[in-house]
């Protein structure tokens, strides 16, 4: 029987890199995971609320936890094993709702974090994303942060279906998948999706990745080109408004301001919950601080703080854009 269970302020419930095979649920107090970001390294701090779970994913998959879970007030918990946490959520399905959906953003965090990766770059280094976008997977699969890896590797072969890695890549799949299945806890959005292949996409979903792959390149133009080139068709609305949110990247980057504070505000009236919305708003308010125009900067600025978790990389990013304007 899941057992209630009292933690006392400043104590740990459990440490990052700790086997455990327990899920908790949070009744009373405050709980912090602490846990350490892919770009920056910088230890990233998630509340958890009263009547969240959390150690969730590391209990069901078998692999050491991710994050440290802190008590930051005495707190009332309710401690389940897995057999019992699995009885209690196939009576509850609003709960699994609940789960995908934390699994889904979580997901699509680690999803923007790889693009930015492959994106940045370091100064005086020449770029190679698609031996960039393998090595993280290998990275995820080290740690043991099977989901993660295995979400890595399937964007490898989106990218690059004929690559130099693709063997491997493949390998690593049908391997993660197998670690998985084996837990019974792989997520039902990553598991069950079949490997993506140049063969199975749409003609704009096709022309998509190649312009993300042309963009992480640094190929500007020809990346603006190709996604231009969806807008004309209009033939794939999905993949019109995702090109929409990379144009405006395109511009950005290309040094076109202007350009890129117009296609921009032009997109959020096309498209008020654009999935992207939060990043488009950092792109117009970091052009009106390139062009000098600082009121409006900050402006933008403010709004994105307002709108956006403090998990996101995009906070973090506008958070330190305001200080340097205010410094």
């Amino acid at each position: 029987m899941p057992r209630p269970m009292q933690y006392k302020a400043n104590s740990v419930v459990y440490f990052k890199g700790d086997s455990g095979d327990r899920i908790y649920i949070l009744k009373s107090g405050k709980v912090s995971l602490r846990y350490n970001d892919i770009e920056t390294g910088q230890e990233l701090r998630d509340l958890i609320q009263t009547g969240e779970f959390f150690g969730v994913k590391s209990a069901l998959g078998r692999y050491p936890r991710e994050e440290t879970a802190m008590v930051l007030q005495d707190s009332d918990m309710i401690v389940f094993s897995v057999p019992e946490f699995e009885a209690f959520v196939s009576k509850n399905t609003r709960i699994i709702t609940k789960m995908l959906t934390v699994f889904s953003n979580q997901l699509r965090r680690i999803h923007k974090q790889v693009q930015n990766l492959l994106s940045a770059g370091r100064a005086g280094q020449e770029q190679n994303p698609e031996q960039g976008l393998y090595k993280i997977g290998e990275y995820y699969a080290a740690c043991q942060k099977f989901p993660q890896a295995l979400y890595v590797f399937k964007r490898y072969l989106t990218y690059y279906p004929s690559g130099r890695f693709a063997s491997q890549a493949n390998t690593h799949i049908t391997e993660l998948e197998q670690k998985l299945s084996q837990g019974g806890t792989a997520q039902p959005s990553i598991r069950q999706q079949p490997v993506t292949t140049h063969a199975s996409l749409t003609p704009a979903a096709k022309q998509y990745y190649d312009g993300v792959s042309l963009f992480s390149q640094q190929k500007f133009q020809d990346a603006l080109r190709a996604f231009k080139l969806i807008l004309e068709k209009g033939d794939d609305p999905e993949y019109v408004a995702k090109s929409n949110y990379e144009i405006g990247r395109c511009l950005y980057s290309m040094g076109s301001f202007d350009n890129c504070i117009a296609h921009y505000q032009n997109m959020i009236q096309q498209y008020p919950k654009h999935p992207d919305l939060i990043d488009a708003l950092y792109y117009v308010g970091s052009s009106y601080e390139k062009k000098g125009v600082i009121d409006k900067a900050k402006g933008f600025y403010t709004k994105i703080l307002s709108m956006a978790s403090d998990s996101l990389p995009v906070y973090r990013r506008t958070k330190k854009a305001l200080r340097g304007l205010e410094a």
